[in-house]
C-alpha cells in the first residue's frame, strides 16, 4: 500500500523551509484517473458511502486582476470575451451533476462555506450574487446560517461586491495585503501601494463582516526587521480577528522564479545542502519576531502561520478542519475529499496551461465523474490525520487517534516521532495524554510536515513534471 505506516522519517535536514503543507497528499501526487486500473470513477458511487451530514462546500474563481511574483495558485489574469459567465455556467452545471450525485436517500448539510482562488471579488458584484446563488440554489448551501469565508484582494474589495458578500451571509472576509511596504510589494512583483489597501480596508470594516483576516509575507528581498514590524503594526491598527504570516517561497514558472533568483525549489524535494542559508536565517529571524509580537498583542496562536485575535468571534472552523473527509470543491482549481479518494482537475502554473485547462472547463457537459486525484488507503488516512493535527497548536490527542484507528500514534509513526523528539520539535511538556509541538517545532512546521509523507507520495511528487 502507498500508505503503510512503517517508519519512512530520512535526514533531510532541519532547514524550515521545505514545503507549506496545507494538504495530503499533495497536489502533486494526483494523477489522471482514466489510467488507474479502475479508470474515471463516477460521482454517485463515490459518495454512496460517505457521510453527508456535515460538508465543507468550496467554490473555486480562478481569475486575478494581477498575479503577484510568488504566486504558484491555480489562476489567470483577467477574464476576455465574457469567461466569467461562461466560466459560471460552467460551474452551474457542475453544481447540479455534483448535487444529483450526492443523492436524497439522507439529508445532505453543508456545515461551511468557502469562496477561493484566484480572486472571487474579480467578479462582480452581480456575478457575486450568482455564485451564491450557484451554492444555495444548486448544492443546497445555506450562507446564512453556516460560516462563509471568502477571499479578497485591494483593488476588488469595492463597496458594491462588499455589500453583496455581507448580505449573502459571509462570516469572514481574508484580504492578501503581504506587505504595507510599497518598496516590497514591488519587489513580491505585486502591483499596489499602501494608500489603495488602507482604503480597502476601511470598505471592508464598513461592511460589518465579522470576521477580517490579513495575509502578510516575510523573506521579501530588502525586508528588515523594522520594515516588517512596519507592516505588522499597519495590520494591527485595524484589530484584525486573524492574522496570517507567510514565508516567502519561490517557486518554479512563478514571476519570481521566472526572474532566477536561484531559490526556487519544487515543494516537497529536498534543497541542496546549504542552499539559501542565509534567506533561510532571514525568514525564520522574521517569523520568530512576528509570533512575538503578535502574540504580546493580545493574538493567539493557532498554527505557524494563523493567529487569532483572543477576544475574535469563532465563526468557523480552524484553517486545517476544511481539509478533512466530506469535502466538496467546484470550478476547475478545487479539489474534493471522500474517504477513499482527493480528486479534481489538472493543475498548472504556467499561464498558456492554465488557459487551456479553464477553457476545457467552460466546454465541459458531463461533470459525472472525477477526473484527476489520489487514492488515499487506511495508511495514508492516518498520516493524513496525524499530519494535520500535530501542525496544529493545540495537537493531537492519542486516545482520539486510538479511538478512530485503533491503533497508536507512537506505534504507526515510531521513527518519525523519534525524529522530531530528538530535534526538540515536540513538546516534553504536553504529558502522554497530548502529543503537540514546542514552539521551536511550529516554526520548522514547514520541514516537519514533508517527513510525514509516504514514500508512494514522494515518489509520485518526485516524478511530477512542473507545468
Amino acid at each position: 500500500m502507498t500508505g503503510t505506516t512503517h517508519s519512512t522519517a530520512t535526514s533531510s535536514g532541519t532547514g524550515p523551509y521545505r514545503s507549506y503543507v496545507y494538504a495530503y497528499p499533495h497536489k502533486t501526487a494526483y494523477r489522471p484517473l482514466d489510467a488507474h486500473p479502475a479508470g474515471r470513477p463516477l460521482l454517485t458511487g463515490l459518495w454512496a458511502a460517505e457521510h453527508k451530514d456535515a460538508l465543507s462546500l468550496y467554490l473555486h474563481i480562478p481569475f486575478c486582476e494581477v498575479r503577484c511574483g510568488f504566486c504558484n495558485l491555480f489562476t489567470r489574469i483577467g477574464a476576455p470575451e465574457e469567461l466569467t459567465t461562461r466560466y459560471l455556467d460552467a460551474l452551474d452545471r457542475q453544481a447540479t451533476a455534483v448535487r444529483d450525485a450526492l443523492g436524497d436517500d439522507e439529508p445532505v448539510r453543508f456545515a461551511a462555506a468557502a469562496f477561493g482562488g484566484g480572486t472571487p471579488t474579480f467578479l462582480t458584484a452581480g456575478e457575486l450574487e450568482r455564485l451564491c446563488d450557484i451554492a444555495e440554489k444548486r448544492m443546497g448551501a445555506d450562507l446564512g446560517a453556516v460560516p462563509l469565508s471568502v477571499e479578497t484582494s485591494p483593488s476588488t474589495a469595492t463597496a458594491d461586491r462588499l455589500a453583496v458578500l455581507a448580505a449573502r451571509g459571509t462570516t469572514r472576509i481574508s484580504i492578501g495585503v503581504q506587505s504595507f511596504v510599497d518598496a516590497e510589494a514591488r519587489a513580491a512583483v505585486r502591483p499596489q501601494h499602501r494608500s489603495a489597501v488602507e482604503a480597502a480596508l476601511g470598505r471592508i470594516r464598513d461592511a460589518r463582516i465579522p470576521v477580517l483576516n490579513i495575509d502578510l509575507i516575510y523573506g521579501i528581498e530588502g525586508q528588515t526587521e523594522a520594515s516588517w514590524r512596519t507592516s505588522l503594526d499597519a495590520a494591527l491598527a485595524w484589530s484584525p480577528e486573524e492574522l496570517y504570516l507567510y514565508p516567502l517561497y519561490v517557486r518554479p514558472l512563478t514571476g519570481l522564479g521566472r526572474l532566477g533568483t536561484g531559490k526556487e525549489v519544487l515543494e516537497g524535494t529536498k534543497k541542496p545542502e546549504g542552499q539559501d542559508t542565509a534567506w533561510d536565517e532571514q525568514r525564520l529571524r522574521l517569523y520568530r519576531e512576528g509570533r512575538d509580537h503578535l502574540l504580546a498583542h493580545g493574538y493567539e496562536q493557532v498554527s505557524m502561520r494563523m493567529f487569532r485575535r483572543a477576544d475574535a468571534p469563532r465563526t468557523g472552523p480552524d484553517d486545517y478542519a476544511c481539509q478533512t473527509d466530506g469535502m466538496i470543491g467546484l470550478g476547475c482549481g478545487a479539489r474534493s475529499y471522500t474517504s477513499s479518494l482527493h480528486y479534481s482537475f489538472d493543475y498548472a502554473v504556467d499561464m498558456r496551461e492554465i488557459r487551456g485547462i479553464i477553457d476545457d472547463f467552460t466546454t465541459t457537459a458531463d461533470f459525472s465523474r472525477a477526473e484527476v486525484g489520489r487514492y488515499v488507503d487506511d495508511g495514508e488516512a492516518r498520516r493524513r490525520h496525524l499530519l494535520q493535527s500535530l501542525l496544529q497548536a493545540e495537537g493531537l490527542r492519542p486516545a482520539e487517534y486510538r479511538e478512530r484507528f485503533g491503533t497508536d500514534p507512537y506505534e504507526d509513526f515510531p521513527a518519525e516521532l523519534e525524529l522530531f523528539g530528538g530535534r526538540g520539535w515536540l513538546d516534553g511538556s504536553a504529558g502522554p495524554a497530548l502529543l503537540r509541538l514546542s514552539p521551536e517545532g511550529l516554526a520548522h512546521s514547514d520541514a516537519l510536515g514533508p517527513e510525514l509523507f509516504s514514500p508512494g507520495v514522494r515518489a509520485a511528487m518526485a516524478a511530477y513534471e512542473a507545468k
